[in-house]
């Protein structure tokens, strides 16, 4: 397996010239690279005008392994070729290395690159990027990638402080500025010359070896195959150190590498809104920073959040006045270590009265608010501290836990809710205090333990009793000053007291289920069915051409071709039942025809797409989200479902009127013979009484802030969007493989 090793912008207060003066300093050798014992110019060039200087070294590392390894081996030291690129006139520094050594059998990579800062031409930004592939080595392959990568990662550490050494003793010397470069009079006469000459020559064509700041400049096995485009974005979509450690905390090299390499997956794949880095964060830790596994899991998380709109679920959400009386927990303060700090008063909630009044879906929506209310209090808190704050402390009494917290549904709604938690809000619970635990707790526990993760296990302490009040208790976790005052505290708890809800407020199944149809139906996503005959069709006016038209489709039911049309004219909505018209009724179904059947195509409207073809089944698999959304809207009794997926956009060149149209798609006969094929007649069967179902989503935007790619219908046919396509494994068909185009 390629590892692989992409740092953040690292940022040295001090001008270019210096950084370089200083860098120099480094060769032949360093004596604070201890592993660096010597180098030798291989190759040189230097431009006519000074500006373009080019040195490619052979260096001599002593790498610090077992005897026996390099006894097998046969060699005591490894080279590394390093090739450096200064362009005094552009004030940039390339440097390119990779192994001479066993160059066979192992393939290193590395590149670095310092530069200007942006923001500020006195300041000089680095970056670099490596991969290290171990083909063979003599059975010893494991040991050997171990070696390479804590080599490289403690001189990663070591790099900055390396030139801050080197600035201090130039310092010292008297040496605090040095001029730029500025080309020689002579040469000013010839500048449109000599300027074509150098963009060309040699020195800025680099990135031909595709390697990085050697182990000659301070790094141990070095490492990255495609340097150039690492390290092609712009600088407002590059991470700084000191913003990492800052926000982010202290991290690793390897772990600021993976969240680097996760967040530019996600900026170059995701339309959508890109999580805050500290989410990202929360989901790498989650995997032990394993980036495919971290992937996995952020992928099905943000496309939920994206069917579900939880996103705006803080200024959407409206709780029932059942759960401001009930519902006994609430924010309170903030730990000792400047977490928000939440109380549940577990004990005095009446769940069974809860979940009869409200059902499942209400009581998750208001879980779902507090994890994001909680995330919005980590991110003030971290501003307030001035120290990176992502998780919170969850304080939950015990007190009056009985059997009947332990009534069926009750349960069952509670393990729901963890796990909806666990897969969608990693990382965010800091410390659970769990109090005044009774003897049923076991029980309990018990039941919901193997639903938690285990690292969120570690984090729990139980205490029974009044052992809270002792040494080792609340109080070695929350200040005196804000310990709640129904747990002998002085701080005044405004945490509701829960009690019995009034059976008055219950609700019947029957009510329970239409509300959590409508819960889970309030998405930004609108469903439509489509008929033989019969297509489903819906208008965007377009007044600013050069506007954007994005979509996001589901076909959960048979096959449909996608169009879309323009016309200069408003067409208007058909007033009639096309379901009742089928002899369907459907509650949240609908169809629109808007083309009027005596508008002729090409005088009244005109396509300005190719049709796409989107057929059951071709796609990647329902997710089990929208599986159960399927089976609530359709009442259907199902193992198993295929769904085919499209997103895409399409550019306008005019004003006017856009018609996006679904049309049922007919199976064509065949060709070679009268008699119907097999697959024609399994397919007419899946589509009972020639109906389509699609679920859509379409957003206008100016084309300044669209983010996604101006990509054709044909590019576009992906699936779900390409946060689920991406999760999906390359032995997909057609529609999910196309996404990587």
């Amino acid at each position: 397996m390629v590892q692989k090793y992409q740092s953040p912008v690292r940022v040295y207060k001090s001008s270019f010239e210096l950084i370089m003066a200083a860098y120099e300093r480094r060769f032949p050798t360093c004596h604070l690279i201890p592993m660096f014992v010597g180098s030798d110019i291989m190759n040189e060039f230097l431009s006519e005008d000074g500006a373009v200087h080019v040195v490619e070294r052979r260096c001599k590392l002593d790498v610090d392994a077992p005897r026996l390894l390099k006894k097998i081996a046969g060699v005591d030291y490894v080279y590394f070729i390093q090739k450096n690129s200064l362009n005094r006139r552009d004030r940039t520094l390339h440097i390119e290395a990779y192994n001479e050594s066993f160059c066979s059998r192992i393939v290193i990579h590395e590149y670095c690159c310092y530069t200007v800062h942006p923001d500020n031409d006195d300041w000089t930004c680095f970056e670099q990027s490596a991969s290290l592939d171990i083909k063979s080595f003599f059975g010893f392959e494991s040991t050997v990638e171990k070696i390479a990568m804590k080599q490289y990662t403690s001189n990663i550490k070591k790099g900055k402080e390396i030139i801050e050494y080197y600035l201090k003793q130039m310092d010292d010397e008297g040496i605090t500025h040095l001029p730029r470069w500025t080309p020689a009079p002579k040469q000013l006469q010839e500048c449109p010359t000599s300027t074509s000459t150098h963009s060309v020559s040699p020195a800025q064509n680099i990135p031909t070896i595709t390697t990085s700041d050697g182990h000659g400049s301070r790094d141990g096995p070095p490492t990255s195959s495609s340097p150039p485009e690492a390290l092609s974005s712009t600088p407002d979509d590059k991470l700084d150190a000191d913003y990492i450690k800052r926000y982010l905390g202290d991290l690793t090299p390897l772990q600021e590498s993976c969240l680097i390499r996760l967040r530019q997956w996600l900026q170059e794949t995701h339309k959508g809104k890109i999580p805050k880095d500290e989410h990202i964060l929360r989901f790498l830790r989650a995997r032990d920073f394993n980036i495919d596994k971290s992937r996995e899991i952020l992928c099905q998380s943000l496309t939920w959040r994206k069917q579900h709109q939880v996103d705006y679920l803080l200024s959407t959400w409206n709780p029932p006045q059942v759960l401001h009386d009930y519902y006994a927990g609430g924010w309170h303060h903030h730990d000792k270590d400047g977490r928000p700090l939440y109380v549940l008063r577990l004990g005095q909630m009446d769940t069974k009265g809860l979940v009869r009044a409200l059902g499942e879906e209400s009581l998750l929506r208001h879980v779902l608010s507090i994890n994001e209310e909680g995330l919005r209090r980590c991110e003030e808190n971290t501003n307030i501290f001035g120290r990176p704050i992502s998780s919170w402390t969850c304080l939950v009494d015990l007190e009056g836990l009985n059997m009947r917290h332990l009534w069926r549904p009750g349960v069952k709604a509670l393990l729901r809710i963890i796990e909806v938690v666990e897969a969608n809000y990693p990382e965010t619970l800091g410390r659970l205090l769990i109090l005044r635990a009774p003897r049923v707790f076991p029980v309990l526990w018990t039941l919901v333990s193997p639903f938690i993760d285990e690292n969120t296990r570690k984090k729990f302490l139980i205490y029974a009793g009044n052992d809270y009040q002792g040494p080792g208790g609340l109080i070695d976790y929350i200040d005196k000053e804000v310990i709640p005052d129904f747990l002998g505290g002085e701080c005044l708890c405004e945490v509701s007291e829960g009690g019995l809800v009034p059976k008055a407020l219950y609700r019947t199944p029957e009510e329970l289920e239409s509300e959590d149809i409508r819960l889970w139906t309030e998405t930004i996503y609108q469903s439509a069915s489509v008929f033989k005959g019969a297509p489903h069709e819906i208008v965007i006016q377009i007044v600013d051409a050069s506007s954007v038209i994005t979509w996001d489709f589901d076909v959960c039911k048979g096959d449909i071709i996608f169009n879309i049309y323009h016309s200069k004219r408003s067409p208007q909505v058909p007033k009639r039942d096309a379901l009742g018209a089928h002899g369907i009724t459907s509650p949240v179904c609908n169809n629109v025809q808007l083309i009027d059947k005596a508008w002729q195509l090409g005088r009244d409207y005109s396509m300005v797409e190719s049709p796409l073809t989107c057929k059951e089944g071709e796609s990647v698999q329902v997710t089990a989200g929208l599986l159960y959304l399927i089976l609530v809207l359709d009442r259907l009794v199902l193992t198993s479902i295929n769904v085919s997926f499209s997103q895409g956009s399409h550019v306008t060149r005019w004003p006017g009127f856009y018609i996006l149209q679904w049309k049922f798609h007919s199976m064509p006969a065949c060709a070679t013979s009268s008699l119907p094929r097999v697959d024609d007649v399994l397919a007419s069967l899946q589509v009972s009484s020639h109906k389509c179902k699609v679920m859509y989503y379409t957003e206008i935007i100016g084309s300044d802030d669209f983010r996604g790619s101006m990509t054709s219908l044909e590019s576009s046919h992906s699936g779900f969007s390409q946060l689920s396509a991406a999760t999906t494994s390359s032995s997909q068909s057609h529609s999910s493989s196309m996404v990587s185009r």
